[in-house]
Order: structure tokens, then sequence, then C-alpha cells
């Protein structure tokens, strides 16, 4: 079943409309779906390198907008339909461990679920819930959904279609690299500063 899944988001980038379920995946992934857009986003820059970054603003526009849904779900919902989503996902457990983060690193912890593989669906639904400030979560979700989705489409925009491999195949060991020296950069900034 998720191969199948899998196929059928990818052929939408073989679609007419594949910049709307570029955007519409992208939002739902945000908030309640299990597959993430990287894929079409990928398949779509690979088709037209040339218009890599074009897709990457659309991919990051349904991000962050899912992401406010997901919040609004947490928000005001977190008894009926975030509990279930959380639950659907068997993430339930991890729920005490998101509070943590949340007192302790506010911003950061949405900006690494955002930008990391994390299931950022059960960070936008827990801001939520947990009053994270509004602005706070906007800011540090666009910056790292973009950051995220903008890897990808350079990555394709310069190196050409072949770099699809090796982002396939590597793609969460660049992601946990590239959070852990932006938060070594913060860190030495606090410092030194």
């Amino acid at each position: 079943m998720v191969k199948r899944l899998y196929d059928w988001v990818l052929s939408w980038a073989e679609r007419p409309g594949g910049v709307w379920a570029l955007f519409f995946l992208a939002f739902c992934e945000s908030s309640f779906f299990p597959i993430p857009p990287d894929l079409l986003l990928i398949a779509l820059a690979v088709g037209a390198p040339f218009r890599a970054f074009y897709f990457v603003l659309v991919c990051s526009v349904g991000s962050l907008l899912g992401g406010i849904a997901g919040y609004l779900i947490g928000w005001q919902f977190m008894g009926t339909i975030g509990g279930r989503i959380i639950a659907f996902y068997d993430l339930a457990d991890k729920a005490d461990y998101i509070t943590a983060l949340y007192k302790h690193y506010d911003a950061w912890a949405i900006f690494i679920a955002g930008f990391t593989p994390l299931p950022y669906k059960l960070f936008t639904i827990s801001a939520g819930a947990f009053g994270v400030d509004f602005f706070v979560f906007v800011l540090a979700s666009a910056v790292s959904r973009t950051l995220r989705f903008a890897l990808l489409g350079g990555l394709i925009y310069w190196f050409g279609p072949g770099i699809k491999r090796f982002i396939d195949r590597y793609f969460n060991l660049l992601a946990t690299v590239f959070t852990l020296l932006l938060v070594a950069g913060f860190v030495v900034i606090k410092y030194l500063v």
C-alpha cells in the first residue's frame, strides 16, 4: 500500500495539475498526511530544473499554511481531531517529550522539526495545543520549511537530475548535518558575543 501511495504521489509530476498537487500535498503533510512533499518536489524539479525554485516556493507556502492548519487543530480541536491524528501515527507517547522541547527550546523545536525528518505534523498540532506564540511558530516554520525545500530544489537546479539519487539516499543525513551545523553556529554566536 505504501508503494502504491508513493507511486501515486510521483505520478503527479507528469500531470498538468502537478504544481497544485505539490501545494496540496505540502499542506496536508504539515497537518495530517504521512507522505512528505519532498518526493513530488524532487520529481517536478528534475522534470524542469529551471523552475526548481518556483516549485520550492509553492511547496513552502503550502507547507506553511498546512502547519498553520495543524496549529489551529491543536489550539482549538486537540481533544477531538488533534488527539486522533497523533494517535493514528502512534505518537501519543511522544507528547511529554514534545512538551519538554517546547518548554526549553520553543522556536528551535519547531525549526528542527520543520527542517529534519521528524514528524512535523506532531509539532504543528502540539504547538497549538501548548500555546506556543503564534508569531514564533509561523516564523520558525517559514524559515525551516523553506530551507528544507530550497536545499532540495537548489541541488537539482545546480547539479541537475543526477543529484536525485544522492538526495534520495542521503536526505536524512544531509538534513541532520545541516541542522547540527546551524545549531552549532548559534551556540558559538551566543557564547562569543
